[in-house]
């Protein structure tokens, strides 16, 4: 299994610091560079990888280190190195610790994880030789088949990091599916999950009892064919498949008292160079929390202290190709949002997921949801929104069990999606509650609310009767 060890470091490490860590291997291993001089490897000597060195990446804001690692962080701004060994090399390992372990020394700070940086001394790396890496294969790849690339992660929280993007990228460019095998007691963060495309893609756990399973949908799996595929029963017909379930998945279960608050909408703007993008998630973050976001990054760990202008700005140097966000909270109120802006016929598109964490005892400020409703639906050309409540972890993070499905707390239907329906089909619903209107009377949005108690999933039949009836199908 792959290793990955973070150095956190108040300064720059410097180009000197840098290869006094890359001669842990000894003055003889070979060095590679590749994306601009942004990755380097240590190679054997066929050239083949046997550790990869991610360039420093300043992290300027508070509480990231602790939300993807549980590790305790120098003060913002401060520097996050990563290393990552090469797969069923044990020698990779140890060279990607005593990298650390020097860098840690040379520029002062601290590694991750600890144990795995203990020795400044030269790993012994003769005749060590490294598997063959095939032609599409990432940074992040560690098998690559004609169906899959798999990533093996060994750390608390898999991130959406440089890496792992660029393993996303290329799968879906190969038209490959990605599949990710983590130990048991890994989760993902929420960026990873959004970003997870479908079928052959899958988080994959492994298991004592029953080998490996889906981490998202509990059904055992096993690895057939070049890919891991869902173990079929016995019993199993075409029509009743009746695939095994994990114990693992439905262990622990109870609820805690954690919850989330989910929002998920799409805003449509129009094309204008004055654009400001972002200003409809900061509405919604300060209608919640009281405060902005804290960070945002292209990747994981955010690294960005919130700006609406340089979140704008990175959108618009993209364009017309999408661009991809996240944005994180503070320590205090555990927040995320995924956010993807393209470009489409309609204008500018934003797509955004966001989630709230609060733990037992916090009240989550559902009175705030209709007004930030109103100014996403009268300020930020909402075209759609759903609210949730749900029973999952106050820090946001997936685990590998079954948390259960959110409850809708409430819908909007943007002004202009309301002016397309014909006559008063957004008004009259067939619900027991008229919605209500958002903004001026004659262009109105309309909001929907729902029961939204996670211990009631009748807002789901709920909400299936509304977008029958939106959609203008025959009712329940």
């Amino acid at each position: 299994m792959t290793k990955d060890v973070v150095t956190l470091t108040q300064k720059m490490p410097d180009p000197l610091s840098v290869i006094a860590g890359l001669l842990s291997g000894g003055p003889d291993k070979l060095v590679g560079a590749e994306d601009g001089g942004a990755v380097v490897r240590l190679c054997d000597e066929q050239g083949r990888p046997l550790m990869t060195v991610e360039a420093p990446l300043l992290v300027q804001v508070r509480g990231e280190a602790q939300r993807l690692l549980g590790a305790s962080e120098p003060e913002v701004p401060y520097w996050w190195t990563e290393a990552r060994a090469t797969t069923g090399v044990k020698e990779g390992e140890e060279l990607a610790g005593a990298f650390a372990a020097r860098l840690a020394t040379l520029v002062g700070g601290t590694a991750w994880p600890p144990r795995a940086a203990r020795s400044l001394a030269v790993v012994k790396t003769d005749g060590v030789s490294a598997v063959p890496v095939p032609a599409a294969a990432q940074p992040a790849v560690d098998v690559l088949t004609d169906k899959v690339a798999v990533v093996i992660q060994d750390r608390p929280v898999v991130a959406l990091s440089a890496w792992l993007a660029d393993a996303f990228r290329a799968a879906a460019e190969a038209q490959l599916g990605l599949q990710i095998v983590t130990p048991a007691g890994t989760r993902l963060s929420p960026a990873v999950r959004n970003a997870l495309p479908g079928w052959p893609s899958r988080w994959v756990v492994q298991d004592e009892r029953d080998g490996y399973y889906d981490g998202l949908s509990g059904a055992v799996l096993e690895w057939n064919n070049g890919l891991f595929v869902t173990v079929e029963s016995p019993q199993a017909t075409p029509e009743d498949p009746r695939t095994p379930l994990a114990a693992a998945f439905t262990r622990d279960t109870a609820d805690t008292g954690e919850r989330q608050l989910a929002v998920s909408y799409r805003a449509i703007h129009p094309a204008d160079d004055r654009l400001v993008l972002g200003g409809a998630l900061e509405a919604v973050w300060r209608e919640i929390t009281g405060e902005p976001p804290a960070g945002w990054g292209t990747e994981e760990p955010a690294n960005l202290p919130w700006s609406l202008r340089q979140f704008t700005d990175v959108a618009h140097e993209r364009a017309p190709a999408p661009t991809w966000f996240v944005v994180v909270g503070s320590p205090e109120r555990p927040a995320l949002a995924t956010v993807r802006v393209s470009r489409t016929k309609g204008g500018v598109e934003e797509d955004v997921t966001l989630a709230f964490g609060f733990g037992p005892g916090e009240e989550i400020p559902r009175e705030a949801v209709p007004r930030a409703a109103e100014i996403l639906a009268t300020r930020h050309d909402l075209q759609s929104m759903l609210v949730q409540i749900r029973r999952a972890r106050r820090d946001l993070s997936v685990p590998p069990r079954f948390e259960g499905p959110g409850v809708p707390y409430a819908f909007v239907l943007g002004a202009e999606e309301v002016r397309a329906m014909p006559g008063d089909r957004a008004r009259n619903t067939p619900l027991d509650r008229r919605p209500r209107e958002l903004g001026p009377r004659t262009r109105p949005a309309l909001y929907y609310p729902f029961l939204g108690d996670p211990s009631d999933l009748s807002g789901w039949q709920h909400f299936e009767r509304l977008m029958r009836h939106l959609k203008g199908g025959p009712p329940a």
